[in-house]
C-alpha cells in the first residue's frame, strides 16, 4: 500500500527535491507499508486519549496541557531533525507527541481554556476547523513555492522535514475538530463517525488501486484523515456510556494503544536489522 510514491497516478506538485526515492543510507522516514498505517492510526488514537487524560482527566486543562504537550514535541522533533538516520522509535514519539498536542491544542481552539466540552468559550468545531484548514493550506502552498517534493519517500532535505511535520501538526490538530464536528454536530455519535471515516478510508484505498489518481494525493488524504478516525475511536471507547462511549477510560485505553504502539515499533527495528540496516546501536552511535 506504497500511496506515497504516486505509482498509481502520475505523480505529485514539485518533484525537483530528488529523482527518486531516498537511498536506505538517507532516509529519516518510514517506508508507506500497512504497518506504517496501523502506527499510524495507533498514534492517533493514542493522542485523542492521551490528550484528553491530561486535559480533562487529570483537570490539567487544554492551556496546561498544550503548553506542557507542544514542549514534549519541540524537544522530539529537534532531535528527530538533526539525527540523520531513520529511527523508528523517535519518529513515532513525534508522531505521537503532534497527535496529543494536536488534541489539546484543538480542544483549546474550539472549546476556550479549561476542561470542558462546551464551545462557547472558543470558536467552535466549523470555526476551529476553518482555521486549521486555512493553516493546513498554508503550509502546503509554501511546500509547492519551495520546489520541493511532497512525495515523503523523496523527503531529504532539513526543509522539506521541516515542512513535512509543520504540515503533520496542523493535520493532527484538524482532525481533533473534524472528528468532534462529526461525532457531536451532525448527531452520528462517535462510533458512526469513525464507520463513515473508515469507509472514506477504503474508497480512497481502492481509488489506489483501481485509478490513475496520484498516490501522492491520496496519500494525504489519507493520512489527514487517519486523524479524525483516532479522535472518533478513541472517544468511542473511552468515553462514559451516557456521551455514548464505552466507557473503558483514558488510562486503559492509552496504555493499550501505547503497548500496541511500542511492539509495532520493535518490530519496525527488527525488520531494518533482517533488511541489514544498522542495528540501533550503531544508528545512535553512528550520529
Amino acid at each position: 500500500m506504497d500511496y506515497a510514491s504516486g505509482s498509481s497516478g502520475h505523480g505529485g506538485a514539485g518533484e525537483r527535491e530528488a529523482p527518486g526515492r531516498a537511498s536506505s543510507s538517507e532516509y529519516k522516514l518510514p517506508q508507506i507499508t500497512a504497518l506504517f498505517w496501523v502506527l499510524k492510526i495507533a498514534a492517533t488514537t493514542l493522542g485523542e486519549t492521551g490528550g484528553d487524560m491530561l486535559s480533562q482527566t487529570l483537570h490539567l486543562g487544554y492551556v496546561a496541557a498544550s503548553v506542557v504537550l507542544f514542549a514534549i514535541f519541540l524537544v522530539a522533533l529537534l532531535v528527530q531533525l538533526r539525527v540523520r538516520r531513520f529511527h523508528p522509535g523517535l519518529y513515532w514519539l513525534v508522531i505521537a507527541a503532534t497527535s496529543t498536542a494536536g488534541t489539546t491544542m484543538a480542544d483549546l481552539l474550539t472549546r476556550g481554556p479549561g476542561s470542558g466540552t462546551d464551545t462557547a468559550g472558543g470558536l467552535g468545531y466549523a470555526g476551529g476547523a476553518l482555521v486549521l484548514i486555512a493553516g493546513l493550506a498554508l503550509v502546503f502552498a509554501v511546500w509547492k513555492a519551495t520546489g520541493l517534493s511532497y512525495d515523503v519517500t523523496r523527503v531529504t532535505t532539513f526543509r522539506g522535514e521541516l515542512l513535512y511535520w509543520a504540515a503533520i501538526l496542523l493535520s493532527n490538530t484538524l482532525g481533533t475538530t473534524t472528528g468532534d464536528y462529526l461525532a457531536d454536530e451532525t448527531g452520528l455519535g462517535f462510533w458512526r463517525a469513525a464507520l463513515v471515516i473508515a469507509l472514506v478510508m477504503a474508497v480512497i484505498l481502492a481509488a489506489h488501486y483501481f485509478t490513475r489518481i496520484s498516490g501522492v494525493v491520496l496519500f494525504w488524504i489519507a493520512f489527514i484523515l487517519t486523524r479524525p478516525l483516532g479522535a472518533t475511536a478513541g472517544n468511542y471507547l473511552s468515553k462514559p456510556r451516557s456521551e455514548g462511549g464505552l466507557a473503558l477510560g483514558t488510562y486503559a485505553v492509552s496504555a493499550v494503544l501505547a503497548a500496541v504502539l511500542i511492539g509495532g515499533v520493535v518490530y519496525s527495528y527488527v525488520i531494518l536489522r533482517r533488511a541489514g540496516q544498522p542495528s540501533v546501536r550503531d544508528l545512535v552511535s553512528a550520529e
